[in-house]
């Protein structure tokens, strides 16, 4: 997949998946990863800016056999930018795929 519909995406999938339920990173990695081809570091970079914004907090939690994983939970406001983020997403697929299949003619 091209790696500039990727970047433009992976902000949306992010968000999403925190939405549905609270992740660790390496989580969120295998659960992109499984649709998207990405790479692990592109997500880390991205969950500090969503919790320095204010859309996340975090908090550690026990693991069997390791150190303790930080977790990502949705704050009120990311709650919003999230659907914010969904409605764009859908506004914006709908305009695509209009040009993809009829060109210019006028959406009604």
């Amino acid at each position: 997949m091209n790696i500039q519909f990727k970047k433009g995406v992976l902000n949306l999938c992010v968000l999403a998946l925190v939405e549905q339920k609270d992740r660790y990173g390496y989580e969120l990695v295998q659960t992109i990863s499984k649709q998207i081809e990405l790479s692990e570091g592109a997500v880390y970079p991205l969950l500090r800016k969503l919790t320095a914004e204010g859309y996340f907090e975090t908090y550690l939690m026990d693991s069997v056999g390791g150190p303790p994983r930080k977790y990502y939970r949705m704050t009120e406001q990311g709650t919003v930018y999230c659907l914010e983020q969904k409605e764009e997403w859908e506004t914006f697929v709908k305009a695509v795929q209009h040009l993809l299949q009829k060109g210019d003619e006028i959406n009604e």
